[in-house]
């Protein structure tokens, strides 16, 4: 059975727990880092913790994935949202990859801080995956195995100043400033008999009440032990590492087709960047000052559920 973990503050102090209904029950021992909860804890130790003596409404939750943890993501890795993001996916035989700054991980429940410098800010809602354990050489994750490496999930937005990630071909640089990452509010941690959740769970996200993206795991293109497989062979990872696997479509976003950007590409660059800035600023799904943004995360028969991120946006 799932068990659902938060990372809160309470009389000033950080703490771990787990959550069944409003209810917390606090794990026992100090863990600076999701990481170290990871490797310290056993998941059926912590399905057996007595019902809490906090309620949700006493703490204040805190992101599960602690900012030393590296945040590596996963791009257009929907077939809808790639069609969305001016890609063919008959063509794209890939896996995107990026990484977005740590510095930027939040609360779930963070304000979202709009730079002045940015025009058009988009959302992403994505499942995150949690690492299990350390990796510093190439592995072969399939299906059977999988549970070794991935050790829960997480629902993470990737938010994106467009007219700089775009325009500049800066992902890192588009995604990354401060609360351009919240993670949360619970953490699921899965045994092995859970791993099929995976392939199964709904996303959804709302600005102001309205449905903007909506999509489920089974549609993602590169699934996570495809994925794990193909990054340790490039790089090393820790118990505790966060792997958002992309977004569904649905984004504010507005890229030409493939064929327009054929043409894009025979005019001059000034020319072709103020076509792509005016495209934008006519899309009313951009984020502004005083919207809402909520995301949730869940299966179907309720057993898996993250939670609901809600994040206001402020102009910075």
């Amino acid at each position: 059975m799932p068990v659902h973990v938060v990372h809160f503050e309470h009389q000033n102090t950080r703490q771990w727990g787990v959550i069944r209904g409003e209810r917390i029950s606090r794990i026992a021992g100090e863990f600076a880092s999701t990481g170290a909860l990871i490797a310290g804890t056993r998941l059926e130790e912590l399905a057996a913790l007595p019902d809490g003596e906090l309620t949700l409404g006493e703490v204040k939750l805190l992101s599960p994935v602690t900012r030393d943890q590296q945040f590596v993501c996963q791009g257009a890795n929907y077939r809808q949202h790639m069609i969305e993001s001016g890609m063919d996916p008959d063509v794209k035989h890939f896996n995107m990859i990026f990484t977005k700054a740590q510095s930027c991980i939040v609360a779930a429940d963070s304000e979202l801080i709009k730079p002045r410098e940015v025009r058009f800010l988009d959302y992403e809602i994505e499942l995150g995956l949690v690492l299990r354990r350390a990796i510093s050489s190439k592995v072969a994750v399939t299906e059977a195995n999988l549970h070794e490496f991935v050790a829960g999930v997480v629902i993470v937005n990737d938010y994106s100043a467009r007219d700089i990630q775009i325009p500049q071909m800066q992902f890192y640089k588009g995604k990354s400033f401060r609360t351009f990452g919240p993670v949360g509010p619970f953490l699921c941690l899965l045994g092995p008999q859970d791993m099929g959740y995976l392939k199964k769970l709904q996303l959804r996200l709302t600005v102001n009440g309205q449905v903007r993206q909506q999509d489920s795991t089974a549609n993602l293109v590169y699934g996570p032990a495809e994925t794990l497989s193909e990054l340790s062979g490039v790089q090393d990872f820790f118990a505790g590492d966060l792997i958002a696997t992309g977004t569904p479509a649905g984004c504010a976003l507005s890229v030409p087709s493939p064929g327009k950007q054929r043409i894009a590409a025979l005019l001059p660059e000034a020319t072709k960047w103020k076509l792509f800035m005016k495209a934008q600023a006519d899309r009313s799904q951009y984020l502004k000052a005083g919207d809402r943004v909520e995301a949730s995360i869940r299966s179907a028969d309720g057993v898996i559920d993250l939670g609901v991120q809600r994040n206001s946006v402020v102009q910075g």
